[in-house]
């Protein structure tokens, strides 16, 4: 999967057949900021345009603007599943964290 990447930003794009251009939004804040362009080159300079404006309305408004992802979740699992992912990441000699972070890696890069 490729992401459209800005200022830490990730851009979430679609086809729209209906106006024949790539429509896009900003991924992962609860503020609605969306983009469009024709071809590629136009999708990214709309997309790196939008996050601008986001930042700099954000700004003039007094207002901290949303930031995507934090780098932390919450992630529930049985206290089976956890002893045996603990366990794993142990016999690797890696934290529990390092090798849940690589297994999430290994499986975006596949999939």
């Amino acid at each position: 999967m490729n992401t459209m990447m800005y200022k830490g930003y990730a851009a979430r794009v679609e086809y729209s057949e209906e106006d024949a251009c790539f429509v896009g939004h900003i991924a992962g804040i609860r503020d609605i900021v969306g983009f469009h362009g024709e071809s590629v080159a136009e999708l990214r300079a709309a997309f790196e345009e939008a996050v601008d404006h986001y930042l700099e309305t954000c700004e003039s408004l007094n207002r901290e603007p949303n930031r995507p992802y934090s780098g932390q979740f919450r992630l529930r699992l049985t206290p089976e599943l956890h002893a045996r992912a603990a366990m794993a990441a142990d016999a690797q000699g890696k934290s529990l964290n390092a090798w849940v972070s690589e297994a999430i890696e290994r499986s975006i890069d596949i999939g």
